[in-house]
């Protein structure tokens, strides 16, 4: 008999109703996928084979129109060569399931493991790069032209007045922890960093394109050192496609110091140049437009002040120390990617 762990009971998905719109067997086993923030996942052994079952959960994302379009996206994708794995389709021919008002998908599972930027050598850099260059372009093709839509850059205004009311909150929680001490030493930091480089707010973006949206470490399986398959396109859209580039290896080659390895992120970026066509200038504009992002972003601490979730925490001290580097080897950083 088929059976969820105790400990994830809560969100068991309902595996019979699902299965029967599928040629997948009955239900073996179904443990679910902990890595992630905010998608709902699911290993799933069955008397047909092994499956990915994915609970589309986040409101912003779980459109079935929308999850339909992203469907679509990965199965031309896997035409053109790209490592993706593509939805399975019910009986009825739809790759979206819809259970007491639930969107669900049926994937093939990709046996394979996750590895950080630490862990790739310089080739693999290299392949990592183009890989993301070939997604580029490739959405291009089978997505057509993207709408081109301008995106203003964070007012350090509002940044300082969120800092001023992350402070408060800071001084107020309890118990008072090492965590909340390092919150309110960088919220300090970030805030004189701000208040010297308002000037150099960036401008609206221009160049946009069809992006994966969410490329990290988390989101992408390795099999033998190579690229099996990027998963999770919930955040398809449309997007400057050089932030995405820049992005990506900020959280693929960040060290626990928050410092970038440079010498991988050179050796990433001119391979994604080369297979996106982006040339120097749109790399030097992006790396730019994120340093800013990066210096009014508190997303960490919001979830934790805010909302009372603390899965982020872990990442803090890295990318809090991230902005600070940044911004003093802003020249290196921008070389790495433009030079």
């Amino acid at each position: 008999m088929w059976r969820v762990p105790r400990s994830s009971a809560h969100s068991a998905p309902p595996l019979r109703a699902l299965l029967r719109q599928y040629d997948a067997g009955s239900p073996l086993a179904c443990e679910p996928v902990d890595q992630g923030l905010l998608n709902r996942g699911y290993r799933l052994a069955t008397t047909r084979g092994r499956y990915f079952l994915k609970h589309h959960f986040d409101p912003e994302t779980a459109d079935p129109a929308a999850i339909a379009r992203q469907h679509h996206a990965t199965e031309r994708l896997a035409a053109l060569g790209v490592p993706v794995a593509p939805p399975l389709p019910a009986a009825d021919g739809r790759t979206v399931t819809v259970v007491d008002g639930a969107s669900y998908a049926l994937h093939p599972w990709i046996d394979g493991r996750h590895r950080g930027g630490a862990q790739l050598t310089p080739a693999q850099c290299r392949t990592l790069g183009a890989l993301l260059g070939l997604v580029h372009a490739c959405l291009e093709k089978v997505m057509g032209a993207a709408p081109a839509r301008g995106r203003a850059s964070a007012d350090p205004l509002d940044t300082l007045a969120r800092i001023d009311t992350l402070l408060d909150r800071v001084r107020r929680h309890r118990p008072h922890d090492a965590f909340d001490e390092l919150a309110r030493h960088r919220l300090l930091e970030r805030r004189c960093l701000l208040e010297s480089c308002a000037g150099r707010r960036p401008p609206e973006a221009s160049a946009t394109g069809w992006v994966h949206g969410d490329f990290h470490p988390f989101n992408l399986l390795y099999r033998g050192g190579v690229p099996a398959a990027i998963v999770d396109w919930d955040r398809l859209g449309v997007h400057p496609r050089a932030e995405e580039a820049v992005r990506a290896a900020v959280i693929f080659f960040v060290r626990p110091a928050g410092t970038l390895d440079l010498a991988k992120v050179r050796a990433y970026a001119r391979a994604y140049r080369r297979a996106s066509g982006a040339g120097p200038d749109e790399l030097a504009a992006a790396v730019h437009r994120v340093w800013w992002e990066r210096l009014n972003d508190f997303w960490m601490l919001r979830w934790r002040y805010e909302r009372g979730d603390h899965r982020a925490d872990s990442q803090f001290p890295a990318a809090s120390a991230l902005a600070v580097w940044w911004t003093r080897e802003y020249g290196a950083v921008r070389d790495a990617f433009a030079g």
